[in-house]
């Protein structure tokens, strides 16, 4: 048996590493000449985070802010700090996160090497659209900084490649101008999928944040009954200065993996159905309940017990996208009782900047699942059968069992990455998939 560290994504695949390298700056970083993988935070679901090899770089200790330009808008810092040690600093100066996921809890170079989305992807796209520069260490070539007018190539690689570029060792990013980190939401019914579809068009005009929730377990005429929530900062405070304690963050631990999962069913059922009673009044909430509700519960992943759960995420072009998602919803039902967790969030026209991102034109969804082992490997065929037939893509960094065919028809053009990877950059995903670089990584960039 391996002996080691032990490291884990967020959807409990664990690896042992005999080797870790925590490097304490980013000026400090160095890679060691074998197979590697920088580790930020784990926030990915799947296994794209883990190396494929027995050492990792954990990048944790680097997350000091190089530089704070708080007239403009405009934060360099190393790749380790996460976006809520981000949030603290610049919120006090009248500054947001241009574009933020589900979690506070990313690290600033996950964010990039990820290309996340959020709740406004219909006005801003990604977050990689945002990234002013990176500094990348790169086995046998050094240090070198991208940006998009300088190493554009490998630039484009680096967004959303998933770390297999090289070492990310700070990031530059342009920041969202607010009067409050706080949002006016208003949350509006739907009764059912076709509901959804007729009334989304217009609710999202004039709103910086929409995203729908779905009630993953019903049936009949309320399929697909759910949410949308459309949000906008708030107005500047009274005092015409930012409050001193600007959010409200409350950490409910889950100290111990449960010994088996513990999300049942039918109490997932009762709390979709008090969600779904939710009024449709404005009201005025923290940046943390609206933007990362999850967060509100430490590890949460745990409660899914030793086997962990999976998620689901996939983009389908709008002209499919009612027929593919009533089929997804469909099959989670009959195949696993449905989601626990169902999300869907129409995608704007940017255009990502990265080789390797994820969004496109369409629509997303998002959908949660206890890992039963082979029944989830079966239904998870099922969904990705569904949204390729449709046109769609399957995000990489969300699932640990995405096939070689079912990646290269969500990219087709996912060769042009070849050149610009790291020959010692290598995770479980694409040792998996056969995603490797030039042996000599000695490509003119």
């Amino acid at each position: 048996m391996v002996t080691g560290y032990v490291y884990s994504s967020w959807g409990n695949n664990q690896g042992r590493y005999r080797s870790v390298f925590i490097p304490k700056t980013s000026a400090s970083a160095i890679l060691p000449d074998e197979s590697y993988l920088a580790y930020g935070n784990g926030r990915s679901y799947g296994d794209t985070c883990l190396p494929a090899g027995d050492t990792i770089i954990d990048t944790r200790a680097m997350k000091s802010v190089l530089k704070f330009d708080q007239q403009n808008g405009i934060l360099r810092a190393e790749a380790g700090i996460s976006l809520s040690e981000i949030l603290d600093i610049i919120i006090p100066h009248g500054w947001f996160l241009p574009v933020t996921p589900g979690t506070s809890a990313v690290t600033l170079a996950g964010a990039t090497a990820n290309d996340v989305h959020g709740k406004n992807h219909h006005i801003a796209g990604t977050f990689g659209r945002f990234v002013r520069s990176l500094e990348l260490l790169r086995s046998h070539a050094g240090r070198m900084v991208c940006s998009p007018t300088s190493n554009q190539e490998m630039f484009a690689a680096t967004i959303g490649g998933m770390g297999l570029t090289g070492l990310i060792t700070w990031v530059e990013i342009s920041l969202m101008p607010v009067h409050s980190p706080d949002v006016e939401v208003i949350a509006k019914r739907f009764a059912n999928l076709d509901s959804f579809f007729a009334q989304e068009q217009n609710d999202d005009a004039g709103f910086t944040y929409s995203v729908a929730w779905i009630d993953g377990f019903a049936r009949g005429a309320s399929f697909g009954r759910g949410l949308i929530l459309l949000g906008n900062h708030a107005g500047r405070p009274e005092s015409g200065a930012m409050p001193a304690a600007v959010r409200r963050k409350l950490r409910i631990p889950v100290p111990l993996t449960a010994p088996c999962n513990v999300v049942f069913p039918p109490a997932l059922r009762l709390l979709n159905e008090l969600y779904f009673r939710q009024n449709g009044n404005k009201r005025r909430v923290s940046c943390d309940k609206f933007f990362y509700p999850l967060d509100t519960v430490s590890s949460w992943n745990r409660l899914y017990g030793p086997r962990g759960f999976r998620q689901f995420q996939c983009v389908v072009p709008s002209a499919t996208a009612r027929n593919a998602i009533t089929d997804l919803l469909t099959q989670a039902h009959t195949l696993a009782g449905g989601s626990g967790l169902a999300v869907l969030k129409k995608f704007g026209g940017h255009i990502s900047p990265g080789l390797l991102s994820f969004p496109r034109p369409g629509y997303t969804l998002t959908l949660d699942f206890p890992n039963q082992g082979d029944a989830t490997d079966q239904l998870f065929h099922t969904l990705n059968k569904i949204a390729i037939d449709a046109g769609g893509r399957i995000n990489p960094y969300k699932d640990s069992s995405l096939t070689t065919s079912v990646f290269q028809a969500s990219f087709p053009e996912w060769r042009r990455i070849l050149p610009y990877l790291d020959s010692n950059a290598e995770s479980r995903f694409s040792r998996r998939l056969g995603i490797t670089g030039a042996p000599a990584n000695t490509c003119a960039v």
